[in-house]
């Protein structure tokens, strides 16, 4: 059995999320793979890439090829260096950590129980209507000499 270790394709429509899989050569893209060993997030900013790399090394040790675009993953993650014992690559680019949700909802918190809201409301009133106008008085001549 010819294995390949493939990108088994997520997500929506226009927002590609990959798994990394271990599956027979003969098998559809995202059909039953033996092993999944990785994940893959290209639209995220820096590109998400998640591989278990000793199951890569495993499975590239008993023979499986990889695709190529699983190829340049391994060659960015230093995988493919590992196996072919060359030097490692450099470090891969990491998203900066996202505020603290618990600590932005505790500091609202005590500004909320603290009540020192400003005396404003949160929202703008809506503006009145206007009232209709007044009769200038160049038309009211008219009417009062007829």
């Amino acid at each position: 059995m010819a294995v390949k270790i493939k990108l088994k394709r997520l997500g929506m429509i226009r927002n590609p999320q990959y798994r990394i899989v271990v599956a027979d050569s003969r098998t559809k893209r995202d059909g039953r793979a033996i092993e999944e060993i990785g994940l893959y997030h290209p639209k995220e900013n820096p590109s998400l890439i998640r591989v278990d790399s000793e199951r890569a090394q495993y499975w590239l040790g008993v023979g499986a090829q990889p695709t190529d675009p699983v190829l340049k993953i391994f060659k960015l993650t230093g995988d493919w260096q590992k196996f072919k014992g060359e030097a490692a690559p450099a470090p891969l680019l990491v998203a900066e950590a996202g505020p603290d949700r618990h600590a932005l909802y505790e500091a609202a918190a005590k500004e909320t129980l603290s009540g020192d809201t400003g005396g404003a409301a949160t929202t703008p009133r809506k503006a009145r209507k206007a009232e209709p106008k007044a009769e200038t008085p160049a038309e009211a001549e008219p009417e009062a000499q007829a």
